[in-house]
């Protein structure tokens, strides 16, 4: 519930605040005195849109703050869904700066606007003669029947199915697609696959056939440099081998004087030994390298075919057309697979949709054995708000399954006596609409947790004893939940367990619109000004003090 509203700097309200009480609360003044500017800045604070020329001051910011006791909504999960701080009692602020920049806060964190509206919705109802909309609307009007069924179970069941259903049912129509087109492209696939297969491709071939052909293309000049270089190794008078030769008998000899001289030669007899497995390795080289044409044509053309798979499919190496390969055999695989596939997925969507349409019927069925009992009580309630030969009834149809069910439904009304009922939109009257709308609200109080309700002069067209009967169906909503009033008539106003006056200042340079709650007296004199106008007589007077109970 509200348990205080203030406002700065919006309208004509520089500063407003109020702490209703948890009943039925009440708010009366004269016409412009700035009741629909409230409602206005409550409606900002539940996320409407923001407009700089609302600022009473354009130099400063607008302020408006409601705090609300939400130990009782259940929001737990929706704070935690949505990372925000969750307190009992909740702080909802929405700033507006004169450059026209908005900003929104729930427990000092900052939010976008949507979800201060959908965290609105479960805060507060706010009702007006202009619901017109949202009454004429299928889903609401069947949101009104589900919970006058109290359907939530079978519904929980219906949603759970009717997800399942549209998983398997998208899952297999993906499938059938991807089936037409895998099945278009097979016999091209299967060609590209075999033309891959057929090469046996290795990793790493690339690079070896590469270098293998730059061997056996260069192989004269390669074994003609090995000879060369051999022949520096192994020549009778200037070989390195014989140099080495010569230089070891000279450390033989130097040794014969000092043993200075061993440390020496065997670092040069390692070299030695290098450069003679150096020899040996450049003739095993030697002997390997053949002029070999066939062997080079045969790499030519691997390579060529190779490089012409890599020039059709757009790659580079030959790991990329083995990953082609590997993709072409999938969609073989996919294709031989397919119709066992698609009969797996085809009976699983079958299945889902069994189920789903048994718990659409078993919803239906128990919305449709709760139409009658809907009708008579608001036509009940009707009657005691003046409209005796009023008449309601529930059109309904079935539909293909949707997120809400299989029924489409339609609340028909007439509000006289031998004429067949119509839908709402066409035949209510404001003030109908308006008495229609108020027993709907009375009937959910019982039904459904409702948030903090306020009827903005709902009481529009009705008087005397209807005005009365509505009054007390008000103060017994109060008694569950809290509501506030915005009222034109002395038998509504003088019912409420709180009553606030709006007023207009004309002190100031500047009209300014102001609230007061009012005590017992202040209370008595302005039911006797609803009543009576502004000098009213003692019998106004009195007449408030009956209505007031005194």
């Amino acid at each position: 519930m509200l348990k205080n509203l203030s406002i700065t700097n919006y309208a004509l309200i520089e500063t407003l605040e109020m702490g209703p009480s948890k009943g039925l609360n009440m708010i009366t003044g004269e016409t412009g005195a700035g009741k629909s500017i409230m409602l206005g800045a409550i409606g900002l604070l539940l996320g409407n849109r923001a407009d700089t020329k609302a600022l009473f001051n354009d130099e400063k910011k607008c302020i408006i703050e409601g705090v609300f006791e939400i130990a009782n909504y259940g929001l737990e999960a929706y704070f935690q869904a949505e990372d925000l701080d969750y307190d009992p009692q909740c702080i909802i602020r929405r700033e507006i700066t004169p450059a026209g920049k908005s900003r929104a806060f729930v427990n000092d964190t900052p939010v976008k606007l949507d979800i201060l509206k959908s965290l609105g919705k479960a805060l507060m109802d706010i009702h007006s003669q202009h619901d017109t909309l949202l009454l004429a609307a299928g889903e609401y009007q069947l949101s009104l029947i589900d919970a006058f069924a109290d359907t939530k179970t079978e519904k929980t069941q219906y949603s759970t199915a009717y997800t399942a259903y549209r998983k398997a049912k998208k899952s297999y129509e993906k499938l059938v697609h991807e089936a037409a087109e895998l099945r278009k492209e097979a016999d091209f696939n299967q060609f590209q696959l075999e033309e891959l297969s057929a090469l046996q491709l290795q990793e790493g071939e690339q690079e070896t056939l590469e270098n293998e052909q730059e061997v056996l293309d260069n192989a004269e000049e390669i074994k003609s440099k090995i000879n060369e270089n051999l022949q520096l190794f192994n020549g009778d008078e200037l070989g390195a081998t014989t140099l080495l030769m010569q230089i070891n008998q000279g450390f033989q000899q130097l040794g014969r004087y000092s043993s200075r001289f061993d440390e020496l030669k065997e670092r040069f007899d390692s070299v030695c030994i290098e450069v003679n497995d150096i020899a040996a390795s450049l003739e095993d080289e030697d002997g390997k390298i053949e002029v070999d044409f066939d062997k080079l044509e045969e790499i030519r053309e691997r390579l060529s075919k190779i490089y012409q798979l890599q020039k059709k499919h757009g790659v580079q190496t030959v790991e990329e057309l083995i990953a082609l390969e590997k993709t072409l055999a999938d969609k073989a695989f996919q294709i031989g697979n397919l119709d066992e596939e698609l009969e797996q997925l085809k009976a699983e969507m079958d299945q889902t949709w069994e189920i789903l349409s048994q718990t659409g019927a078993k919803l239906s069925q128990k919305r449709q054995r709760h139409f009658k009992g809907f009708a008579e009580e608001i036509t009940g309630l009707l009657a005691h708000l003046g409209m005796e030969n009023a008449n309601i009834e529930i059109s309904h149809r079935t539909t293909d399954p949707t997120p809400s069910g299989k029924d489409e439904v339609e609340i028909l009304f007439t509000a006289n006596k031998g004429v067949k009922p119509q839908p709402i939109r066409q035949v209510a009257s404001g003030g109908e609409f308006s008495r229609l709308m108020f027993a709907i609200k009375y009937i959910m109080a019982d039904k459904v947790a409702l948030p903090t309700l306020i009827f903005d002069e709902i009481d529009t067209g009705i008087s005397g004893e209807v005005a009365l009967q509505m009054v007390q169906m008000m103060q017994e909503i109060a008694k569950r939940h809290q509501v506030i009033c915005i009222s034109h008539l002395p038998q509504v106003a003088a019912k409420g367990e709180k009553h606030y006056f709006v007023y207009k200042d004309n002190s100031a340079a500047k009209t300014m619109s102001k609230i007061r709650a009012l005590n017992q007296e202040e209370r008595v004199t302005e039911i006797a000004k609803m009543i009576a106008g502004a000098n009213p007589s003692e019998s106004a007077v009195k007449s408030a003090m009956d209505l007031l109970g005194k």
